[in-house]
């Protein structure tokens, strides 16, 4: 759906023109349109991810280790007692 947004957007339509071509393909949902706000706060996350790449890399980076690792930095093993 974003794709879609960004491209008529590029057109120079407005997203209130866009929101009922859109329909919600999976979840509960599913066959409806999205909000404009859901729409609005996709293009804000997308324009973050663009201004920062190196920190989404970062980010994917420290997921993948923490994931191979199966614990959190700076975490004791080990029972904590109250």
């Amino acid at each position: 759906m974003l794709h879609t947004v960004l491209r008529r957007r590029a057109g120079g339509e407005r997203v209130e023109q866009i929101q009922p071509d859109l329909i919600i393909p999976t979840g509960k949902r599913k066959g409806q349109n999205p909000s404009l706000s859901s729409i609005y706060r996709a293009l804000a996350e997308h324009e973050k991810r663009q201004a920062y790449p190196e920190a989404v890399t970062a980010a994917h980076a420290d997921f993948a280790a923490l994931q191979t690792v199966g614990s959190i930095p700076g975490q004791t093993t080990g029972s904590m007692r109250a």
